[in-house]
């Protein structure tokens, strides 16, 4: 499944990040033909979907009714047919004048000569300082569903969460599978976040929410044992996970060069990108978190745009057929993006792309 090119010298398509959007990139370009390698920091490809131990709902193109993990399987063995090359364990270190990029593995620094590259390295989970935030058995959700559901193993017996997003709503249910008690939810909102097919499993499994509140305090002897919440709410626990959401990764697009923006919409800092996910860099796109916190549905989307993208301005797509494919995903992500949330999100992104379109209007004056 996983394979090294020979010469890493000259390649078409470098995608940097081995989630749903960088496979999804990959099985567009280098089903279009191009020389495509899939470069990744850690030791499993797949991303986020590995974690997903859920059934995916929406329609048939996104996999409805298909664990996480198993989308994951598909897609790599999808991108594996359509000849992309995977690196793991690499970590990429910048972008050289020249345009090649340094990278690191085995403890060695090595270069790669990409026409094009596509930035898909997700996003971070946002965290929030309280007293005792530090206590061991406080973490992120994301932390907790690693441990769980890669490592299995529990990050604690009684948990409490703080978000009622997607994730906390996720996670939540994951961890009640597992085997742990979750003594409630709890929101500075007014409303729960997540979809309602999530809050509707943690509701019949008889966990509570409590929104409009936060956490004042957490206080214990070596691990949190005790919680104290607005509202005169207490809670004995021993794990505290933050689902409190995320920002996208930036750190590697501004290596590149590319302008940030930001969009509260979106998640924070993000590049500055046009409606085919290309950046300030003429040689760079961006896709999937790292273009703006969304769903791993939007990011395969997006990524299969972003490398439908980068092919067709190598050549390897006739406009006609390049443009044609490009409409049938931003058809879907248009359909994505419906709702309250989503419904943000698509005006979100479309203040992105006219930011993008008058910076570069004002340059050519």
């Amino acid at each position: 499944m996983v394979t090294v090119p020979g010469s890493e010298n000259d390649i078409d398509v470098l995608i940097i990040g081995a989630g749903p959007a960088g496979l999804g990139a990959a099985i567009e370009s280098a089903g279009s033909g191009a020389s495509v390698l899939v470069m990744d920091e850690n030791s499993l490809p797949g991303g986020q979907l590995f974690k997903q131990i859920h059934k995916f709902f929406g329609s048939e193109d996104h996999f409805a009714g298909v664990r996480g993990f198993e989308i994951g399987k598909i897609l790599l063995e999808q991108a594996r047919k359509a000849g992309t090359m995977i690196k793991l364990d690499s970590k990429v270190l910048g972008l050289m004048d020249d345009g090649s990029v340094p990278y690191m593995v085995d403890e060695k620094v090595k270069i790669i000569r990409p026409r094009k590259i596509i930035i898909a390295v997700g996003g971070k989970e946002n965290t929030i300082p309280f007293p005792g935030w530090t206590l061991p058995g406080i973490m992120t959700a994301g932390a907790a569903q690693t441990m769980t559901n890669i490592h299995r193993t529990l990050p604690g017996k009684k948990i409490l969460m703080v978000g009622s997003g997607n994730v906390g709503l996720i996670v939540s249910y994951h961890l009640i599978q597992a085997g742990a008690v979750v003594v409630g939810i709890i929101d500075i909102a007014n409303e729960i976040s997540g979809y309602r097919v999530h809050a509707d499993k943690i509701q019949r499994a008889g966990v509570p929410v409590y929104l409009n509140r936060k956490i004042l305090s957490a206080t214990g002897s070596g691990r949190v044992d005790t919680v104290n919440i607005s509202g005169d709410l207490e809670f004995k626990v021993d794990s505290v996970l933050l689902a409190v959401g995320l920002s996208p990764l930036t750190d590697l697009a501004r290596l590149f060069g590319c302008r940030i923006c930001y969009s509260k919409a979106l998640g924070g800092f993000m590049p500055l990108h046009d409606e085919n996910l290309l950046t300030t860099n003429k040689n760079v796109y961006v896709c999937g978190d790292v273009a703006g916190i969304e769903e791993a549905n939007t990011a395969l989307d997006e990524g299969r745009l972003a490398g439908i993208s980068a092919v067709m301005n190598l050549g390897y797509l006739d406009p006609a057929e390049g443009t044609r494919r490009k409409q049938e995903v931003i058809k879907r992500l248009r359909e994505l993006r419906r709702g309250m949330y989503g419904e943000k999100r698509e005006l979100a992104k479309k203040r992105v792309v006219s930011e993008y379109k008058k910076m570069f209007l004002n340059n050519e004056a």
